[in-house]
């Protein structure tokens, strides 16, 4: 790669750090580079010095300053962007020195001696006398001075087309006022082409502005450029001055050649750009042909080369075939093949191409009317025609049409036409202007005179030149002569299925040896002219395939006519017809046919002679004596059935199947459907056979049956909306629609069977929930559902089921009752709590029942969920929970029995209200209240009172015991059984003051009337009550039993005891309980649901033996 030649104009404003104020000298002004130095190279070092060895710092500008980088320190230059001798070989850059540094005395003091005076006496002396003294003066710089540019004049040069923004050169300018060096401000005063340039104001760097064309702007572009101080200068005003910058405008060739088409005056010529041209040219001429047009190349001296291409380029030269930047062009014919008559019009391209460049080319499309001159007279297509036209045709008619054809365009509609010679026009003439040849007289052109005729025909222009062609024209012969059929008719007979041949002789008298003595044979179309053929030059008449008579119409009776006609060949064609009669004589060459390949048939069962169906069957052979049919049974019908035969009107014949009149069909039995063989025979004992199947109908005469049904399972309180069940019936016959009836629905409730609602039977057999009513389990517990079932299509007999449908329903328990107090939750319960009643003692007990049947369902739990104090004056508080319940069951009774969990408050007075709660599993729950009173002694009486009645009290209670005791021995074994039964309803409880284990109940069961309490006494369960006296082991297993339904095993007088005991039980009527003992016997009979239950509790603390 070769160096690449840089110049590089320097321009140093330096910065001084000391010394005098001189300019650096830069010792490199030009330097070469290769273009192939990497970008972050090494271009050059900037060699300059400096008088007084000041710090120089270096610095580059100008058009070409963005290809490099520099140091500021060393001056060590290096690529910045890739360089191309290509694009640009020379470079320039300006070093410019930054205002830096302010102006310097070159001295650092100046001296200077003035005289005070010259001296004068003293003593008689003329004396001088001086003094000497420092003054520094500072001159300071004003702005006085306009800037200046340096380095005048100013030229560059740019090509056209570069790109936007790119700096083409560099203006400097400085304030010329060094103690004050302003900022120059550089702008365009003027310039020859506006806005094609910018200048940056800060630096000088004039660049392209806009898209640069020279052939718009011209060669050079002039600017004015302005350099203005920033600062006003000492008159106020902003100092500038101005200097020109030529630009040459480098043209490149960036333009190609055009066409145009001029105009105008002399003086005022108008060009513009066409691609267009036309001209015209005498055919068979040569010269010029004037196109008007010019070719241009705008650039700057560009070189053309002219071209043509087409088809026709051939029959042209262009001139010039090159030229510089504009020339006038024109086409020169070479040669005189020019032919109108082949073409009208000639198109030629011509091409202007760049020397330069061959991609700069124009074409201009050139089109050149080529007039015509008359130079061709009219030909016809051939020489001779040979015309044929028949004899004595019409006059008038067209022989045929010639014409001759001239390729000269003025000629075109104006040939003209004649015959000769002047003899032929007493037979045929020709039109004038169309070349049509007619007759022109029909009696005189007659072939027996003369059959050929010669003549010539003529053409000619409108400059007479003139064509001719020969006609001979032959006389053809006319068929005038019809053919003649020797018969008037024929007829013939013939067998079915054997064939036949009829000769039909005809003659004609025209020439046998032309067409129009040619015969040809043929049948007309008619009905069954098919069925045969006839050969069209003999003749002979044939049947085509074999006749059928059952294939004929029967109404025809076997007869068919044919219509035979003998035609010539001539023009126009004449024709004879003749008549052929051919009878088919019929045969038995047909079996019956059933009209159906199968027949289907029902009956309904027990209808004797009843009609079942017809089988139809038909002989094709046209005479009774072979058509006639019979039908029988050949197998299947089991005597059951029997067939007659009928002849149709239409034609055919029909086989009546009935049920033979001593048969009855049954559907129940074994044969259901019938499969049998039907015979269709001829009397010549040609059959045919088909297969009949006859179905039973079942009648509807068996009554509906019920299924058995499983019991059903329905919750109670269910809300289903669907079909809980269904009832299902049978019926045997096959056609039935059963409806099912509701009968009745009971309801098992207390043993007792209720009409019930609850449920509704659908037509359709579905049992549904009636959503009116609820179903209750604690009231019915199952229902019966009877219905009965109809059979709609019944046709015989009952329509109803013999014994009705039962359903039974049974109801599953929910847990939907809450427990229920014995007692009714409104009231309220008064028990008698002793104050000294410690934690643990039993102070009442409460029994409960729930309605649910479930044992999860009816399980109850008690709580104490509050107690109150109410005090003698009536006034109510809370207090603590001081008693608990304690559930217990027994059978269906559940029970709590509430204790103390603390000890009572001996100091108050008045009694405790309990709230307890009765819940089952499912938290539904009930409330009740208990009323306990609490005996408190008075501080202000004598202790030993109370403890005197205490133990009279005491012994009173023991006489009491022993004497009910002795009492108790004696008694009856009915008094025995009431103590057994009372004792089986006593609590089993444990104080701190009582033995564990079942204590005889006492009598503290109250009622609402407060019945008094009997005193507790704490009895030994191993007390000898005196049974063992007068009674046998089995006496005292009875007492010890809490079960009183136990079989004992007695000896047979105590047997007869009890005996004796139940029927007094039995004569004595209900008694009134007027003691609780009598009242809690009385509740082991009570039931669920029953008589109103009276409230009962017991109280282990105070339990005793009947007093």
């Amino acid at each position: 790669m070769g160096r690449v030649a840089g110049s590089i104009l320097l321009v140093c404003l330096i910065r001084f750090t000391n010394g005098a104020n001189t300019i650096p000298e830069i010792e490199n002004i030009i330097e070469e580079l290769r273009e192939d130095i990497p970008i972050g190279g090494h271009a050059f070092n900037i060699l300059a010095r400096d008088a007084e060895n000041d710090t120089l710092v270096y610095a580059l500008t100008g058009p070409s300053a963005s290809f490099f980088n520099v140091n500021k320190t060393t001056g060590e230059v290096t690529v910045k962007m890739q360089l191309d001798r290509e694009v640009a070989k020379d470079l320039t850059i300006v070093l410019e020195d930054a205002n830096d540094n302010p102006p310097r005395f070159q001295s650092a003091t100046y001296d200077a001696e003035v005289r005070e005076d010259s001296g004068g006496q003293y003593n008689g002396e003329w004396v001088v006398q001086s003094s000497n003294t420092w003054a520094f003066i500072n001159v300071v710089d004003i702005p006085d001075l306009d800037p200046e540019f340096l380095s005048l004049p100013y030229t560059t040069r740019v090509e056209e087309g570069s790109r936007t923004a790119l700096s083409v050169f560099q203006v400097t300018a400085i304030d010329r006022d060094t103690g004050v060096n302003d900022v120059v401000i550089y702008s365009i005063e003027n310039s020859t082409f506006p806005d094609l340039f910018s200048i940056s104001p800060n630096d000088g760097v004039i660049s392209i502005k806009s898209d640069i064309d020279r052939e718009v702007t011209g060669d050079v572009v002039t600017l004015t450029v302005k350099a203005t101080e920033s600062r006003p200068n000492i008159h106020g005003i902003h100092a500038s001055t101005t200097a020109d910058v030529t630009i040459t405008i480098i043209d490149i060739n960036d333009n190609k050649p055009e066409f145009y088409m001029c105009g105008g005056t002399e003086e005022v010529p108008s060009c513009v750009k066409e691609s267009n041209f036309t001209g015209e040219i005498v055919e068979h001429s040569l010269g010029t042909v004037p196109i008007n047009m010019t070719v241009k190349d705008i650039d700057k001296g560009a070189k053309i080369k002219l071209t043509l291409e087409g088809a026709d380029k051939d029959v042209f030269s262009v001139a010039p075939s090159s030229t510089i930047s504009e020339s006038t062009v024109q086409l020169v014919v070479k040669s005189q093949k020019l032919d109108f008559e082949e073409k009208e019009r000639v198109v030629v391209k011509v091409i202007a191409i760049d020397q330069e460049n061959h991609d700069f080319r124009s074409t201009a499309t050139v089109t050149i009317e080529i007039k015509d001159i008359n130079d061709n007279r009219p030909i016809f297509p051939h020489d001779s025609y040979k015309l044929q036209v028949p004899e004595h045709s019409l006059a008038g008619t067209v022989v045929a049409n010639i014409t001759a054809e001239d390729l000269d365009k003025v000629d075109i509609d104006k040939i003209t036409y004649r015959l000769l010679p002047e003899r032929i026009l007493n037979y045929f003439d020709v039109g004038l202007n169309n070349g049509a040849v007619y007759v022109k007289n029909s009696t005189a052109i007659d072939r027996e005179v003369t059959s050929l005729y010669s003549a010539t025909l003529e053409a000619k222009d409108s400059y007479n030149n003139t064509g001719t062609t020969v006609l001979e024209i032959t006389l053809t012969d006319i068929n005038d002569k019809a053919p003649v059929i020797n018969r008037d008719s024929y007829k013939e007979y013939v067998e079915e299925g054997k064939p036949i041949e009829i000769q039909i002789q005809a003659t004609d008298a025209d020439d046998p040896d032309t067409p129009n003595g040619q015969i040809v044979f043929g049948i007309m179309p008619s009905r069954y002219s098919d069925n045969f053929t006839i050969d069209p030059n003999t003749g002979m008449l044939r049947n085509n395939g074999e006749l059928d008579l059952e294939a004929l119409d029967p109404s025809l009776e076997g007869e068919i006519k044919l219509n035979v006609t003998a035609t010539d060949k001539g023009t126009p064609t004449r024709s004879a017809m003749v008549t052929v009669i051919i009878n088919v004589e019929d045969i038995n060459d047909n079996a019956p046919e059933f009209k159906e390949a199968s027949y289907k048939f029902s009956v309904k069962e027990g209808e004797k002679g009843a009609f079942v169906g017809s089988v139809q069957a038909e002989d094709r052979d046209q005479t009774k004596n072979f058509n006639r049919i019979s039908f029988s049974f050949i197998n299947g019908s089991i005597g059951s059935f029997i067939i007659r035969t009928y002849a149709e009107v239409g034609g055919g014949y029909r086989g009546n199947i009935t049920v033979d009149p001593d048969v009855e069909l049954d559907y129940e039995s074994v044969r259901k459907n019938f499969t049998m063989l039907v015979e269709a025979a001829d009397l010549e004992q040609e059959k045919a056979f088909v297969i009949v199947e006859v179905e039973v109908l079942d009648v509807n005469d068996e009554r509906p049956e019920f299924k058995p049904a499983d019991p059903l399972r329905v919750k109670e309180n269910t809300t289903i909306a669907g079909a809980v069940g269904k009832f299902t019936a049978e019926d045997r016959d096959g056609n039935h629609s059963l409806v099912y009836e509701l009968e009745s629905i009971t309801c098992l409730s207390n043993d007792t069977l209720e009409v019930s609602n609850w449920f509704i039977l659908e037509p359709t057999g579905e049992i549904t929930v009636n959503p009116e009513n609820t179903v209750d389990y604690e009231y019915c517990k199952q229902v019966l559902m009877k219905a009965q079932v109809v059979d709609k299509y019944t046709e015989k007999g009952e329509n109803n089921s013999v014994t009705p449908g039962e359903m039974v329903i049974n109801i599953e328990d929910i847990n939907d009752n809450a427990p229920e107090f014995i007692v009714s939750v409104s009231d309220t319960v008064f028990v008698v709590v002793s104050e000294t009643a410690s934690t643990g003692t039993s102070v009442a007990t409460i029994a409960a029942v729930d309605a649910d049947t479930d044992t999860k369902n009816k399980h109850i739990d008690f709580k104490v969920i509050g107690v109150q104090f109410c005090d003698t004056d009536g006034e109510i508080t809370p207090e603590r929970k001081i008693f608990e319940a304690v559930p217990k069951q027994q059978n269906e009774l559940y029970e709590g029995i509430i204790q103390c969990s603390d000890k009572l408050d001996s100091g108050l007075k008045g009694k405790y209200l309990l709230n307890v709660s009765a819940s089952n599993n499912g938290d539904l729950s009930t409330y009740t209240e208990l009323e306990g009173t609490v005996a408190v002694e008075d501080p202000e009486q004598d202790p030993l009172i109370f403890i005197l009645a205490g133990l009279v009290g005491g012994l009173i209670i023991v006489l009491a015991v022993l004497t009910t005791s002795l009492m108790c021995s004696r008694r009856s074994y009915r008094t025995k059984l009431k103590a057994a039964k009372a004792m089986s309803s006593a609590a089993m409880v444990a104080t701190d003051n009582q033995k564990s284990g079942p204590v005889v109940p006492g009598t503290n069961k109250y009622t609402m009337e407060g019945a008094n309490p009997v005193l507790n006494l704490n009895i030994d369960t191993t007390t000898d009550l005196g049974f063992d006296e007068e009674s046998s082991n089995a006496d005292k297993l009875s007492v010890n039993s809490l079960d009183y339904d136990i079989d004992m095993t007695m000896p047979e007088r105590d047997m007869m005891s009890m005996m004796i005991i139940q029927e007094e039980d039995e004569d004595s009527g209900a008694p009134e309980h007027i003691e609780p003992l009598g009242a809690a016997l009385a509740q082991r009979g009570m039931k669920k649901k029953g008589s109103k239950a009276y409230p009962a509790f017991s109280n282990p603390a105070f339990s005793t033996t009947d007093l």
